[in-house]
């Protein structure tokens, strides 16, 4: 007797309807979370009282962007993934890529021309078109910018690939000079060329190149020894405070000062070292969490010493090895050495040149310590450290060095920082600065010196850069504040890179040692988060 089977059938979704399911999805969830941050909204009426501001059409709003956002991603975006994965049968060649066609050289043209016309017509663009659309004439303006640069990353990205570090330090070291002979040429005048470069000098020069170089100072600690570091921003604070205190009190210039601040920062480091020679993982990110809050409160309270929370101002200014001021009062003033004009553009750009010295000082010593048997004891360490104690290194030694040498770059930093802010308070060194720090250095590839400030680069210059996006309150209302969404953009950059580059910007590195010949390591093949 012969048994019947019945063929079951597979019910596949088609991609509309998985689409349509998804987009339900992720409305709720986005629903779900929002409704206590953007449906309701505390504020106060003018008998002081607290209330709650319902705003539940900009709820909807967000709701149905989320849903329709995931409905395009999964019904086309997907599909148009898979699809550049398949080759052609006619000539075998996979397809054209979409970057090919979305940079074109007649599109980069068109954005050239734009730029140019709305650069001329920059002064008097509200008189031709109106307050209104001459924000959305700006706004075209600043994402032509941005397309005729992403094009031109495009067009030579072999070569930038192949020179990447050269090129990078190239363009650092020019970019002061760019920057004031771009605004001189504009504005008509070199004067006003230095006094326009003090923004761009300042708040996207020197504030990335800080973060970059406390992210590379971070990176000995977490990328290279593979010890979580939550409170890497109190070394920071003892290395400002250090050239505050005994540069407003004893009168020490700020090259005594900085070794000083550096080796203070290191002693912390030990101390900090010693009780965590033991603890590994979730542990020690709690122990030094709590480290990083200790030396805040101690700022707070330690009144006679610190101030409290009134901060240390008239810190002293960075001379001139010496030999010049930045002070109008001094006689040896650089204006009045030189015999040029008077700007205080000129101690700005040499923060700036002073900062890239620190940076590549700090890439410098990486490179070094990472080929030494140090440097391949951090390694060995973050792998396994039950294997690296077999093979007889002592991990006492290695943490704390670890330890000292990642909180000395902290100190440089700090020390640096109180400079060019002349005043320091505990509010500069919470928790968040070593949240942020830690994020860049994980989404700029653990161990990896270029992902981690390209990382700097593409999240401090970008929240910096919503400060110069006051256009958009002529698109989104008078009401819109670009730079509190500064924070919400920071993190969805962070859940894209995580998605699509789970190791970071830069998903492989180069082993310290070697046989015969070097070759990068894949992300694929390394630990979950050390790639």
């Amino acid at each position: 007797m012969a048994d019947t089977v019945s063929p079951e059938r597979d019910i596949v979704a088609t991609p509309m309807q998985r689409a349509t399911r998804e987009a339900l999805y992720a409305g709720a969830i986005a629903l779900g979370l929002f409704v206590l941050f953007i449906g309701l909204r505390t504020d106060q009426n003018i008998s002081n009282e607290l209330i709650l501001v319902q705003r539940w059409w900009l709820l909807f709003t967000v709701v149905v962007l989320t849903m329709v956002g995931r409905f395009v991603y999964v019904a086309y975006g997907q599909p148009f993934l898979a699809s550049q994965k398949v080759v052609d049968i006619a000539t075998g060649l996979l397809p054209e890529s979409a970057a090919t066609r979305f940079f074109r050289l007649p599109y980069f043209i068109a954005a050239i021309v734009i730029v140019a016309v709305l650069a001329l017509l920059a002064g008097s663009l509200d008189d031709l078109l109106g307050p209104g659309l001459a924000g959305y004439a700006r706004f075209a303006r600043a994402l032509a910018i941005i397309y005729a640069l992403a094009s031109v990353l495009f067009y030579f990205r072999s070569f930038i690939h192949a020179h990447f570090s050269a090129l990078g330090i190239a363009a650092l070291a020019v970019y002061p000079v760019v920057v004031v002979l771009v605004l001189a040429v504009y504005s008509g005048s070199m004067v006003g060329g230095f006094q326009g470069s003090l923004k761009w000098v300042d708040n996207f020069g020197i504030q990335i190149l800080i973060y970059v170089m406390l992210a590379w100072g971070l990176n000995i600690v977490v990328g290279l020894a593979g010890l979580l570091d939550l409170g890497y921003v109190a070394f920071y604070a003892v290395g400002a405070y250090a050239y505050a205190l005994l540069g407003t009190h004893f009168g020490l210039s700020f090259w005594i000062l900085l070794p000083a601040a550096g080796a203070m920062a290191a002693f912390w480091g030990v101390l900090l070292g010693f009780p965590v020679l033991r603890l590994r993982g979730d542990y020690l990110a709690i122990v030094t969490l709590a480290f990083g809050e200790i030396i805040r409160l101690v700022l707070i309270n330690w009144r006679e010493v610190t101030n409290g929370s009134a901060g240390i101002s008239g810190i002293p200014k960075v001379s001139f090895f010496g030999l010049m001021s930045f002070n109008v009062a001094d006689e040896n003033y650089i204006a009045k050495v030189l015999d040029i004009a008077q700007s205080g553009a000129y101690y700005k750009i040499f923060l700036y040149y002073l900062i890239l010295g620190l940076c590549l000082l700090t890439a410098f010593v990486t490179i070094r310590l990472r080929r030494m048997p140090v440097g391949r004891a951090w390694e060995a360490l973050r792998e396994d450290e039950i294997a690296c104690r077999s093979l007889g290194i002592n991990t006492t030694t290695t943490k704390l060095t670890a330890f000292a040498t990642g909180a000395m770059f902290g100190g440089f930093a700090g020390s640096f920082f109180a400079a060019r802010q002349g005043f320091v308070s505990p509010e500069s060194f919470i928790f968040l600065e070593s949240a942020i720090i830690l994020a860049i250095v994980v989404l700029g590839g653990m161990g990896s010196l270029v992902g981690i400030a390209v990382a700097a680069m593409v999240m401090i210059g970008g929240t910096e850069a919503l400060r110069e996006l006051d256009f958009l309150k002529q698109v989104f209302g008078p009401d819109f504040t670009p730079e509190l969404y500064r924070m919400l953009l920071f993190g969805i950059a962070m859940v894209i890179v995580m998605v699509w580059k789970p190791r970071g910007f830069v998903g492989s590195r180069e082993p310290t040692a070697f046989l015969k010949e070097s070759r990068a390591v894949s992300g694929s093949f390394t630990k979950e988060g050390h790639g």
